[in-house]
C-alpha cells in the first residue's frame, strides 16, 4: 500500500500547487488591470514590472521568514513559494535562486545565471515568434 500513500501525497502536493498558482494567477491579473487602471497607456510594461516588483518582494518576506523563524511546514511553503508565487509571477523565483548565489559567495554562478536568463530568455522569445512567422498560414 506503499504506493497508494505515495499517490496521495503526490496528489496533495499537486493539489496544493494547483490552488496556489490559481490564486497567484488571480492576484497577478487584479494587480495587473489595478495598475494600469491608474497609470493609464504608457510604453513601458509597468503592470508587468509592479507585478514582479511585488512578487519578489513577497517572496524576499516568505524566505526571510523561513529562514530566520523556521515558519510554515512544506506543504504551505510548497503552496506559498511554487503554486502562490509561481503563479503570480516566476521572476521571484528567479530573484530568491540569484540571490542564494549571491549569499553563497558564487557570484560568478549568480551574473551567469541572471545574464544568461535575461539574454537567452528574450532571444528564445524572439525565436518562437520567427519560427511561427515561417510557418505557413
Amino acid at each position: 500500500m506503499a504506493g497508494a500513500g505515495a499517490s496521495r501525497v503526490a496528489l496533495k502536493e499537486l493539489l496544493l500547487v494547483g490552488l496556489g498558482g490559481f490564486a497567484g494567477s488571480v492576484a497577478r491579473y487584479a494587480l495587473g488591470g489595478w495598475v494600469l487602471h491608474f497609470a493609464g497607456p504608457t510604453r513601458f510594461p509597468l503592470a508587468t514590472f509592479a507585478v514582479n516588483l511585488a512578487g519578489c518582494l513577497v517572496m524576499g518576506l516568505l524566505a526571510g521568514a523561513v529562514a530566520r523563524y523556521g515558519v510554515f511546514g512544506p506543504g504551505t511553503r510548497l503552496l506559498l513559494f511554487t503554486g502562490v508565487l509561481g503563479g503570480f509571477t516566476t521572476f521571484s523565483a528567479f530573484g530568491l535562486e540569484a540571490t542564494q548565489l549571491v549569499r553563497r559567495g558564487e557570484f560568478a554562478v549568480a551574473a551567469l545565471y541572471a545574464g544568461s536568463s535575461m539574454v537567452l530568455g528574450i532571444a528564445a522569445v524572439w525565436v518562437g515568434i520567427r519560427a511561427v512567422a515561417m510557418l505557413p498560414r
